[in-house]
């Protein structure tokens, strides 16, 4: 069977969705019954990949453009790995799609903005898609709320997810089911080196959503840092970093507080093998939530346990006193007095066991719901 992964998100880019994509591809290419090609955007060309998956990197996440290109495509089943690119499902062809809660909620990339090919127009498409951003995005939700409930399978990253897009677009209900995520298993090698000084709390995430809460963090911190040693360790880029390095200075945490940008793998398996607790308590926004969070699972897998919000997908990637422990109300008050447990000792937890929940979690899991769902999209007029 000859399957297309069609993305939008996808190494060198990092995120949760490039991380899906990448480690679902190189899951499926271990298949032997499987044809793999990834159809992603052009700066993915020359990324090495897997064994036995192809790339075209071709992807502009315009239905218009992107369609005059894949249509004779030699594909069987396309697989739209966020919701964005189920528009291929208009076009009656076997559509997969998994959704992971924000690329429904607030569309991205824009796939609904006209393509403008036509002679002339060509050179107004920059101009149209920045200055109309906002009708594109209105367009493009109104195209996934066409295009989803005709895909064969969704598949939703969480309970959570899969609740989230019901409520939104009922016909989606039936077609749903959850395949979770997986982590990969480099992160069971991480060893931990033995503590040289006070306890170190790590956050990584995209620092361009104010809702992940890492200035939260920090005001809690600054409410310890007369009481207790601790580092704090943030990796990640984005619109938020250079706000929240003035705000830890403003606190006085500026020597206690590490800002370390975009890291590479092996960098980031250091700073897991080096930290005592993740920390990540995201809220819940009107068009934005945390639809899982691999970052979790990751940290549980190098005996790491975490501190999260129990919201949204966080409240399934990680399991309260095995893997970690919650705040029930993202503020500033709670995060200090579940961070104050954490550095007195109050609360501690066992890194194989934070590992044991981490293998439930298998891209092999995920792949088989994929595969699955590919086989029945295949069947002629199939409906869940």
């Amino acid at each position: 069977m000859r399957v297309g992964l069609i993305t939008s998100e996808f190494p060198p880019d990092l995120g949760g969705v490039e991380t899906y994509s990448w480690q679902l591809a190189r899951e499926l290419g271990r298949r032997n019954d499987l044809e793999v090609t990834v159809y992603a955007p052009p700066a993915s060309a020359g990324i090495v990949m897997p064994d036995r998956v192809a790339l075209k990197s071709i992807v502009t996440s315009c239905a218009g453009l992107d369609w005059a290109n894949l249509k004779k495509e030699p594909i069987d089943v396309w697989h739209a790995l966020s919701a964005a690119h189920s528009w291929i499902a208009l076009r009656d062809r076997p559509t997969v799609a998994s959704v992971h809660g924000n690329d429904f909620l607030a569309p991205y990339p824009l796939t609904a903005r006209p393509a403008l090919s036509l002679p002339l127009l060509w050179r107004w498409r920059s101009w149209a898609w920045r200055a109309f951003e906002p009708q594109w995005q209105a367009a493009t939700r109104r195209m996934l709320a066409r295009s989803l409930p005709r895909c064969g399978t969704i598949i939703a990253n969480s309970r959570y997810t899969a609740e989230t897009l019901a409520r939104l677009w009922p016909d989606c209900a039936a077609r749903s089911r959850v395949g979770w995520v997986g982590v990969d298993p480099i992160f069971f090698d991480v060893a931990h080196r033995p503590r040289t000084g006070p306890p170190t709390l790590l956050t990584v995430a995209r620092l361009s959503e104010p809702r992940k809460n890492v200035d939260l963090v920090l005001r809690a911190l600054a409410a310890l840092k007369d009481r207790f040693a601790f580092r704090y360790v943030v990796t990640g880029e984005g619109t938020e970093r250079s706000r929240l390095v003035q705000l830890a200075a403003s606190l006085g945490l500026a020597s206690r507080v590490r800002f370390t940008g975009r890291v590479g793998s092996s960098e980031l398996h250091d700073l897991y093998s080096n930290a005592d607790l993740f920390v990540l308590t995201a809220s819940i926004v009107p068009e934005s939530h945390e639809g899982f969070g691999i970052v979790y699972l990751e940290a549980a897998a190098a005996g790491v346990p975490s501190l999260a919000a129990r919201l949204a997908g966080a409240a399934e990637a990680v399991s309260d006193g095995e893997s970690g422990y919650f705040v029930e109300k993202p503020d500033v008050e709670s995060v200090s007095k579940a961070l104050a447990r954490f550095l007195s000792g109050d609360v501690r937890f066992d890194p194989e066991r934070c590992r044991s929940f981490a293998r439930r979690f298998g891209w092999s899991n995920v792949a088989d719901i994929a595969e699955q769902s590919y086989r029945l999209a295949s069947v002629p007029n199939f409906r869940p």
